[in-house]
Formats: structure tokens, sequence, C-alpha cells
């Protein structure tokens, strides 16, 4: 089995879209992750559903989750509301933002095997990881748990 046999469409998101309709599709689609894309359409980092979480939540209950407690209710309704104006290229780690190496992007060939992908998949801590062609432009994405489907349904 191939990657592009288990590949299924996804949407994708630019750098510089905006933030909050990203996290709405997200959120509507039942989404893992977002696989954000170059000017060129070639796959730069999946950017998982936790770290836009992470962005939306204030800094310190990253710092001390127990505070998370005294956030009054009426408040966290509209914590999403830090997306507003912002782009996807703000939501991503700045660690993250652009990989050094082709091996350090969630990108596997249309031509890989399914334990090649596992393999993407596990380096990456991505619970998406973009297909491509030989042109390197996203054909579709493989998620974790179609991987996952695919793997204990053959065994």
């Amino acid at each position: 089995m191939h990657a592009s046999d288990l590949a299924e469409s996804f949407p994708v998101v630019h750098l510089d879209d905006d933030a909050l309709p990203a996290t709405r599709a997200l959120a509507k689609e039942g989404l893992p992750g977002l696989v954000v894309v170059d000017d060129d359409g070639g796959p730069l980092v999946v950017l998982p559903a936790s770290q836009v979480l992470r962005f939306a939540l204030p800094e310190y209950l990253e710092e001390d989750p127990r505070l998370a407690r005294m956030y009054p209710e009426d408040e966290a309704d509209a914590f999403f509301s830090v997306l507003e104006g912002k782009t996807v290229r703000e939501l991503l780690p700045s660690k993250q933002f652009l990989p050094k190496h082709d091996r350090d992007r969630p990108v596997v060939s249309a031509g890989d095997t399914l334990i090649e992908v596992a393999s993407q998949m596990s380096l990456q801590h991505s619970p998406v990881v973009a297909v491509v062609d030989d042109d390197q432009t996203v054909v579709g994405v493989i998620t974790v748990h179609r991987l996952l489907g695919a793997a204990l349904g053959s065994s």
C-alpha cells in the first residue's frame, strides 16, 4: 500500500490566511490540524489543533493550568476572539515556522509505503502528513486515524 492509496482531500491554508476562519474550518470539519502551505502551494508544516488552542489560551494558563478554574465562564466563551485579525503565520510556534530540511516537514511522497508514512508521522509528532506528487504539490493528506485503520485492517 502506498501513500497515494491512503491520501484523502483536506483543506490547506496559507501563511497569510486569517486564523479565525481557518480555526472555524478546523472545528466544523473535525480536523486534527491544518496543513500550512507556502506561496507555491508546497506544504510547510502541519499545525495541530492543540497548537491553535495553545495560541488562544492566555499565557498564564500554560504556565499554571490550575488557574483555568479561576477563569470566568462568561469570558471562556470568547477566548477564541484573540484570533481575530491574526494570520495563520502568527499561530505557528517560532521553532516550527520554517523547517530547515525537507525531512523536517510533515510530508510524504505519493509512492511512500505505509511504514514510511508511519515513520514520518512519528518523527514529526504529527497527526497529519501531506502527500505530495513529484512537483511537490499537495495531492491529499493522511491522518493518523486513516493510517491506523489501513494498518490494522491489513494485519
